[in-house]
């Protein structure tokens, strides 16, 4: 007796039919007839009562249809365990992330990767993007995520964009601007400026003299890190760019404002090694699951 058998006896008492039994497990109607005929002479036993076209169990062929999906029904778990103790062996993943881009998805994106890849190690490090470029250079990261940079072609990485987040101004709930609706670059530069520092977000100070030619030190203080730019500004001490994803960090600690006329959108990509490595290439069909909510 093999599990074809055992397949082929539930199809047919299922469907009390050897023509419809046929056509849903895809065979000819004689070898399923005659395969049937085969596993009632193995047994002993008549499993059917044949009356015409249609067929009825006996009392026989009703108890070995409930131990029939019995024994199905463990194969089929025993078939997915195996799968499931394969899938837990397949390496791991090296992510590096900024928590002010990727607060919203992120989060969504590894519960998505653990149901399709359990077991799988996901290590993640809180990275500046010029360190996330080292690293991935370097080949100590597997993919990062962060904002896009200029000349990597030569390095062998590449960009991927994954979504886009609007800029905004953030104040503190008791600053004089809280209350505005909107407010302007003149009136932001009035401000001082709460910004991440330059050797570690390099791109960052790149983008900030395209929106203010003649930003100096003097006017800004520089923070290594999402947490202490928010406490900064909640604290009072000054303004701050931020993207929209920040509100997932901050909540009601800071005012997010829009600026008139907009600024331009900021880009998170996913960075990797070109081509990516077999798992960061699977966690970006995931990430991109992850962006559309």
């Amino acid at each position: 007796m093999e599990l074809r058998h055992l397949r082929y006896f539930v199809v047919v008492a299922e469907e009390q039919n050897v023509t419809r039994a046929a056509e849903r497990l895809h065979v000819s109607q004689p070898p399923l007839s005659r395969q049937i005929r085969d596993l009632e002479h193995e047994l002993g036993v008549e499993l059917f009562r044949r009356t015409g076209k249609s067929l009825a169990l006996t009392e026989a062929g009703k108890i070995f249809l409930i131990e029939a999906r019995a024994v199905l029904l463990r194969v089929d778990k025993a078939i997915e365990t195996v799968r499931m103790v394969a899938r837990r062996d397949r390496g791991s993943l090296r992510i590096g992330y900024a928590p002010s881009l990727t607060a919203e998805f992120l989060p969504r994106a590894l519960r998505f990767f653990e149901a399709e890849r359990p077991g799988v190690r996901v290590a993640l490090h809180d990275l500046s993007s010029e360190e996330c470029l080292r690293r991935i250079a370097d080949g100590k990261l597997d993919l990062a995520l962060t904002v896009p940079r200029q000349g990597l072609r030569d390095k062998g990485l590449k960009f991927e964009p994954l979504i886009r987040y609007a800029i905004f101004c953030a104040v503190s709930l008791d600053h004089p601007y809280a209350k505005k609706t909107a407010v302007t670059l003149p009136e932001i530069r009035q401000q001082k400026l709460m910004v991440y520092a330059h050797e570690e977000y390099p791109e960052y100070r790149d983008w900030l003299s395209t929106v203010f030619q003649d930003i100096t030190p003097c006017n800004t203080e520089e923070y290594d890190g999402v947490i202490g730019l928010i406490a900064a500004v909640e604290a009072g001490r000054g303004v701050a760019f931020v993207s929209s994803s920040v509100s997932c960090l901050a909540g009601p600690r800071l005012r997010l404002i829009p600026i008139r006329p907009p600024l331009d959108d900021v880009t998170v990509s996913v960075l990797t090694r070109n081509p990516p490595p077999p798992l960061a290439e699977k966690f970006l069909g995931v990430l991109k699951q992850a962006v559309k909510g």
